[in-house]
């Protein structure tokens, strides 16, 4: 309680604020992937078929926080989608997944989208506040200054 009796305001956790933050982009870019039939989730393995040629189905599932078991049901409605290609032979055997050329486009569509969405959240016209985290978090992950 505060002298006036009021509550206390809640004390400030670091780790509050960035799940809040990230419910927030990630419901942010979830509609606005909507419209091209993706979830974030999905675009999240797409990128990391067109960055990692070759991955194994263990390694998508790691890099996407899934069980493996998601990865080969979500890679197989890609390629039910038209937008990957499956070419691993046997259970087994190194994967050659690889996006077609409507899974490159959607892939880029997607990029623009979420250029979008970096913008309104954390361009110029964003909360003071929200630039400086966009500012803080990439520049932890470039090793640049967060001017």
């Amino acid at each position: 309680m505060s002298d006036d009796g009021r509550p206390a305001p809640p004390v400030t956790s670091p780790s509050i604020v960035v799940l809040t933050m990230a419910r927030r982009i990630e419901n942010e870019l979830g509609s606005a992937l909507a419209p091209l039939g993706l979830t974030v989730s999905r675009l999240g393995l797409l990128g990391h078929i067109s960055g990692v040629p070759g991955a194994s189905y263990s390694d998508l599932a790691r890099m996407s926080g899934i069980t493996v078991q998601s990865v080969h049901a979500a890679v197989k409605a890609l390629v039910a989608a038209g937008l990957v290609h499956d070419h691993t032979v046997r259970a087994g055997s190194a994967s050659v997944i690889e996006l077609t050329p409507d899974g490159s486009r959607l892939l880029q569509a997607a990029t623009d989208v979420v250029g979008e969405v970096d913008e309104r959240l954390f361009g110029p016209a964003a909360d003071p506040l929200q630039r400086r985290l966009g500012q803080a978090v990439l520049a932890a992950f470039t090793g640049e200054s967060a001017g």
